[in-house]
């Protein structure tokens, strides 16, 4: 189920962002992904800032990370899209050739990257550990490839590079980086893991399975939060 609804999504987005032409498609894929990223880096804090001073409950915690994330990555893609539009009002002439090869290209790469971001954004949704066949171990696109790691990967390479900034320890800060020993044994062996799959998976699977009455209570809207893996020091929630 889910491999179709990403096919889906793919298409309609490659289709309306072709339809703008080449210059138009270019436009929005860079707001795609500069909105993507932008995502990524500022969600957590928004949801926690609200989880925390808006709405508190059990529920709306388990809801703020997917309204957080889907709705600073619309907003930037609609608020860059129309930046783009004032700045360069007018279309540069390009030959009809790569008018359509490049508006194509664009269109379905702004799809993939579109499918990734949504599907990623699943990760954070409150619902079982698995639905709608959506599995975080699972190459969810057909078996074939997995956009929501790799778009977890882009975001962390991004960090680390780019987009690269240092703590005030002077420890470099990436998106979503921990460092665990691959054999516990031997401190040399030294690996960056992510933990975002991890702790939002381990997070759907305690609310998966009842979590809003734990402990017994009766009150559904204030039972104990949910035990889950903390987020790793300089991504994640405290952003890149």
């Amino acid at each position: 189920m889910i491999d179709i609804l990403l096919l889906a999504i793919i298409a309609v987005v490659t289709w309306c962002v072709a339809s703008d032409g080449v210059w138009g498609a270019a436009i929005t894929f860079v707001s795609i992904l500069l909105s993507g990223l932008l995502a990524m880096n500022l969600f957590e804090p928004v949801a926690n800032f609200m989880a925390t001073n808006v709405l508190s409950s059990y529920a709306w915690q388990m809801r703020w990370d997917i309204i957080a994330l889907l709705g600073i990555f619309s907003g930037g893609v609609f608020g860059l899209r129309a930046l783009g539009e004032k700045l360069l009002p007018t279309y540069a002439e390009v030959h009809p050739l790569l008018y359509d090869i490049g508006r194509w290209t664009l269109g379905l790469a702004s799809g993939y990257v579109v499918m990734a971001i949504l599907l990623t954004s699943l990760h954070t949704a409150p619902m079982p550990r698995e639905f709608l066949g959506f599995t975080p171990e699972r190459n969810n696109l057909f078996l074939v490839a997995a956009p929501d790691r790799q778009w977890l990967a882009f975001t962390q390479y991004v960090s680390e590079k780019s987009l690269r900034r240092t703590r005030i320890d002077g420890t470099p800060a990436g998106f979503d980086v921990v460092s665990f020993p691959a054999n516990p044994l031997d401190g040399q062996t030294m690996e960056k893991w992510s933990s975002f799959p991890i702790r939002y998976a381990a997070r759907r699977d305690i609310f998966g399975q009842g979590g809003l009455s734990g402990s017994g209570s009766s009150d559904v809207n204030n039972p104990p939060p949910p035990t889950v893996a903390p987020a790793p020091s300089g991504g994640g929630a405290s952003g890149f």
